[in-house]
């Protein structure tokens, strides 16, 4: 699964704009539109959604899901976990 914070993040760090990667992995730009726009994870069909991850594999993306350690030594992004309330500074 791939949330659209994660879609965000991955466009961004491959410096792409939604036109160029719509071209990449061949959808619409509402559709990727859609996708950034939606909360939390994205909901499409499984050959958009397929599409979008394989575009994203390609270009060297690697999607890392919330708990799991990141088993290269590449570039990327990760949320902290969040604190509960009060536990903060």
């Amino acid at each position: 699964m791939i949330t659209s914070s994660q879609l965000r993040a991955a466009r961004a760090l491959l410096g792409l704009d939604q036109r160029q990667l719509a071209e990449r992995c061949a959808l619409s730009v509402p559709t990727i539109q859609r996708m950034e726009a939606s909360e939390g994870t994205i909901r499409g069909t499984v050959d958009s959604l397929t599409k979008l991850i394989r575009a994203l594999d390609d270009a060297g993306v690697i999607l890392i899901d919330e708990g799991a350690p990141s088993e290269s030594g590449g570039r990327g992004v990760r949320l902290k976990a969040a604190m509960p309330p009060g536990a903060g500074p």
